[in-house]
C-alpha cells in the first residue's frame, strides 16, 4: 500500500506544525509575560518616585506679600574722553581696552 506524494507531504506539514505551534505559542508567552512583568516594575519606579518627590516637596511660605521690584536705573553712556583723568590710574590693559571703545564710537 502506497501513499501518494501529497498524502506524505500533508503528513510531514501536520507533523512539523504540532511541533512548531507549541514552541512559537510558548515563545510569544513568555515575551507577553517579560513585557508585563517590566511594566510592573516601572509603575512600581514611578509610585516611589513621586512618593519621593511628595516628601521632599515643602511648602514655601514667604514672611510678607511680594512686592513689585523697582525698576533698575538704565545704564548710561559716558564717553571715553571723560574718563581722560581717571585713565592714568587705570591698568595698562583697561586703559587700552577704553581706547578702543573710544575709537570704536567715533567710526
Amino acid at each position: 500500500m502506497g501513499m501518494s506524494k501529497q498524502m506524505t507531504f500533508t503528513l510531514a506539514c501536520v507533523v512539523v506544525l504540532s511541533a512548531l505551534v507549541p514552541g512559537v505559542a510558548g515563545y510569544l508567552s513568555a515575551r507577553l509575560e517579560a513585557i508585563e512583568a517590566a511594566e510592573r516594575n516601572l509603575q512600581a519606579l514611578e509610585a516611589r518616585l513621586h512618593t519621593r518627590e511628595a516628601r521632599d516637596t515643602r511648602p514655601v511660605s514667604f514672611p510678607g506679600p511680594c512686592l513689585r521690584t523697582p525698576a533698575t536705573p538704565r545704564f548710561q553712556q559716558v564717553p571715553a574722553s571723560a574718563l581722560g583723568e581717571y585713565r592714568r590710574h587705570l591698568p595698562e590693559w583697561l586703559a587700552g581696552l577704553l581706547r578702543e571703545v573710544g575709537d570704536f564710537e567715533r567710526d
